[in-house]
This record gives C-alpha cells, structure tokens and sequence, in this order.
C-alpha cells in the first residue's frame, strides 16, 4: 500500500471558465488558483493587502524607467489613499516625473527604431518611450536650474538630505508647472511622503547641479544624513512593509535601513516585517537585483525567512504593479497620511537617543 500523498491537504487545482465584467480583485483571485507566476501574483496582492489593513510603514522602491513610461499616476493615487509613506527611486524617476507636470514632450513609440538617425533628428529613447533632447531634456535641465535659483534659500546652507531637496522641489513643482497632478513628486510633498535618491550623483538632477554650483549656488547633499533619516524611520516604525519595483540601488537603500540600525548604529533591531519584490534579474550572478529574500535575511533586513511575509514575483514591474495598485484600491480603506516630512527632525531625535 502506498503512503499517503504529501499534497493530500493542498488545495485543488480545477479549470476554471472566464466570465465577463471580472473586477481586478476577481481576476487577481482567479490568477492565484492557477499556477506559475500568477499564483505570486495573487500572493503579492494578498501581502500589500496586509501591509495597508495592519498599519504598516510602508516603502516604494521604484528602479527602472516605469515613470518615465507614464507610472506615475500610480504611485500618486497610492500617495493620495495614505498606501505609501516612504519612497526610494533613483533620481531619473524624479527627472522624468517633472516632464508631464510642465508638459514637455514624452511619446510612445515602438522600440525598432534605427538609433543613429534617431540621434541625427534629435531624439532620445528608452526602450519605447520617446523623449526630445532639446524640447524635453534641455527644457527639463532649464527648469531644475531655475528652481535651484529660485528656492536656493530653502536648500542652502546645507547639508541637506535628498528626501528634503526632493519636497521643495515637490512644493515648487506644484506652484509653478502648468499640470502639477502629472507629477507624483509634487503629489509626496503635498502629502508629506519623503523621496529619497538612491544615489546623489548618478542623475540628470545632480549633473544640473554642478552648473548651478559653478553659478553661485551651492548645494550640498548629504549621503550620511539620508543614510541616518531613513533609519530612523524604520527606528520608529511598528511594522515595516517594503514593495520593491526592480531592483539595483532603490531595493538596497531601503533594505540596508536594518542593518544601519543593528551593524552600525549598535542598536537591537530585526529588521523589516514583510516585502515584495517585483523583478526580473537572475538570483545566481550574485547582484543585489536577483538577491532573494532568503538571502537578505542573512543580514539582517528582514526579521526571517517567511514564505507567508516575503513574497517574490518574478516579471516586469509595468504588467504586475497596476495588478496590485488596483487590487489595493479596490479593496482598502484609504489610510490617514503619516506626513513622515513633518515628523522627520522627532524621529532623528529619538533614534539618536538610543545610540
């Protein structure tokens, strides 16, 4: 006689028939009693679901170009319901967010394009979206410049952290650009939803600021000061949640707040609570991009390896996140927003404290 099967427990699998008029909520469920990849996706959605109904901190990691592709609306509208509290992109996310709130030129095309007569006419690509270098990239450059200039009194003298040059530009966006709602940098500083840069120099934004140096005004960023607000953050958190959309410098910037805290801070902490990763790259070359969660709990920036709370989809951010944005707004109360900008001076306080 055979033993009884290991799978004797688990649930069915059946082939279940479409029907018309499914909600993304219903067709998200109908995913996650397939197989393969959707059946992450529907663990996903469950997960974000948790992460917004028990109170979660919760961080945006955005690497990619998905903002320059028309994404932002997204985040915006996941600012607005209080489902974002943190945000980490690299700064070309932020660049390119500013092109639809002062209407520069952005078009979608299709990615077979003959690059060298594309450089001859002057335009740009990423992948298929496209992008002008006067009309778009030169005219963007000009404005990041004069908001220098103008709001140089709010940004200098510095040091200062990449979340607070990031909200005077988000307040400066929405006084001055012709359709401030485009842009979900100005909707983080309405909001008072913190942007950090994973990185201070490896952007349109910070080459722009070289010249604005050379003509007088200054800027100082500081990497230790972003390094120390971002674990303060996750300090003072009750429960921490990550959603990380690619990988490289976003995904490590927020993951790395734990062992701040633990490894060099010297303060007892575990870590954050859940995550969601949302990528393509391979596990087995060793970057941060493929590092699986397991792996990161080995230092320290996530509490343990839970199946339930860490969950890992393996596709490209612009086909599953609008399956989750949608799937959260459907489904969640929208939350108070935290205002993290305005509390952010307390929150140093009290984990310089514990030092």
């Amino acid at each position: 006689m055979n033993p009884d099967s290991l799978f004797k427990n688990a649930p069915d699998i059946l082939p279940e028939r479409l029907k018309k008029g499914l909600s993304i909520p219903e067709l998200v469920e109908f995913m996650g009693r397939t197989c393969f990849e959707a059946r992450n996706v529907r663990r996903a959605a469950a997960l974000f679901r948790r992460m917004i109904d028990q109170g979660d901190t919760i961080w945006l990691g955005i690497a990619g170009a998905g903002i320059a592709g028309g994404m932002g609306g997204m985040v915006t509208s996941l600012i607005e319901a209080g489902f974002i509290n943190v945000i980490c992109s690299t700064g070309a996310q932020v660049y390119h967010d500013l092109h639809f709130a002062f209407e520069l030129p952005v078009k979608s095309i299709h990615p077979a394009w003959d690059d060298d007569q594309l450089r001859r006419h002057g335009d740009t690509r990423i992948y298929d979206i496209g992008i002008r270098e006067k009309e778009t990239l030169e005219a963007q450059d000009a404005i990041i410049r004069r908001f220098v200039k103008e709001r140089y009194s709010r940004l200098h003298p510095g040091p200062i952290s990449s979340w607070q040059f990031n909200h005077q530009l988000g307040l400066w966006v929405a006084e001055t650009a012709s359709r401030p709602e485009l842009s979900f940098t100005a909707a983080a500083a309405r909001c008072g939803v913190p942007i950090f840069w994973d990185s201070l120099s490896n952007h349109s934004i910070a080459m722009n600021l070289v010249r604005t140096d050379h003509e007088g005004f200054a800027i100082q960023l500081s990497a230790q000061q972003d390094i120390l607000h971002a674990a303060a953050i996750a300090f003072d958190a009750q429960h921490t949640g990550f959603v990380e959309l690619g990988g490289g410098g976003p995904k490590n910037f927020i993951q790395q707040t734990g062992p701040t805290i633990s490894q060099i801070l010297g303060i007892e902490f575990e870590g954050a609570d859940r995550g969601i990763q949302i990528g393509t790259a391979a596990e087995r070359e060793g970057s941060l991009s493929g590092c699986t969660f397991g792996e990161a709990v080995t230092w320290g920036k996530y509490q343990r390896a839970d199946e339930a709370n860490l969950v890992q989809v393996w596709g490209e951010y612009s086909i599953i996140f609008p399956l989750l944005a949608a799937y959260v707004t459907d489904l969640c109360p929208p939350r108070p927003v935290d205002g993290l900008c305005s509390r952010m001076a307390a929150l140093n306080k009290k984990l310089e404290a514990r030092r």
